[in-house]
């Protein structure tokens, strides 16, 4: 599970309106930078509580790049240090890609053991171009709490005029991260599926205006998923 969406951020500087939750707001729109590229920049953040760690991907930004990369290069790449803290005063290394010699703007380390932690804190070594930004801090693991409650009030309201499209709308679950909403051709075909954050409403524009489909939603957060609800046949 996601650990640190919408989690308290802590960094070292900040670059105008790039700013420091844009990092773990699940949104490829929106980035946090710093004000350099320089070794030593760094972000951190704040699982709420300790909870297992499994693995960790960084997702880089584009802030200030020179896009006139012509021919081959050997320079471009990223290093950086992860480290991790019970108590955000103590820190012991997670990760360390100081000495990488490769571009991985969007680089994914799975732990070989997983980690207890509550901070996490990602320092900047070297950036392959640009200033140091990051567009998605992401730690994946368990958390200790409870699944969310099941999803209430579901609905689908079909467009009558344009079949293909649908309104759905459910009450708004304080205990879940986010959705998902599946959906398909028969009660147990329900193949495809959307993701949906922190929202209770979704505008779905994906069907076919002659054939009958079904529905169900779950909800979700750092400690697991919750119960989903029962399939509606949508005419």
């Amino acid at each position: 599970m996601l650990l640190n969406y919408h989690k308290p951020v802590k960094v070292s500087s900040t670059l105008g309106g790039y700013l420091p939750n844009y990092s773990v707001d699940e949104d490829i729109r929106t980035y946090w930078s710093a004000a350099t590229a320089n070794a030593g920049e760094w972000l951190q953040t704040d699982l709420g509580e300790v909870a297992t760690v499994r693995a960790i991907q960084i997702n880089y930004a584009d802030q200030d790049v020179d896009t006139m990369f012509l021919g081959k290069h050997n320079n471009i790449y990223h290093q950086y240090k992860l480290w991790y803290s019970l108590d955000g005063k103590r820190w012991r290394m997670l990760v360390d890609k100081s000495k990488n010699t490769t571009d991985v703007p969007h680089d994914y380390v799975e732990l070989n053991i997983p980690t207890q932690a509550r901070y996490l804190k990602l320092e900047n070594v070297h950036v392959a171009a640009g200033k140091f930004a990051i567009s998605g801090l992401r730690v994946f693991g368990k958390g200790n709490g409870k699944v969310p409650t099941p999803v209430e009030k579901f609905i689908v309201l079909r467009q009558q005029s344009d079949k293909r499209n649908a309104y759905l709308k459910w009450h708004l679950n304080t205990s879940a991260q986010g959705y998902h909403i599946y959906f398909g051709v028969a009660p147990n075909k329900l193949y495809s599926s959307i993701l949906v954050y922190g929202k209770n409403e979704y505008y779905f524009k994906g069907m076919d205006k002659n054939t009958t489909y079904y529905f169900a939603i779950e909800p979700f957060n750092e400690n697991g998923v919750g119960q989903r609800s029962e399939v509606m046949k949508v005419e």
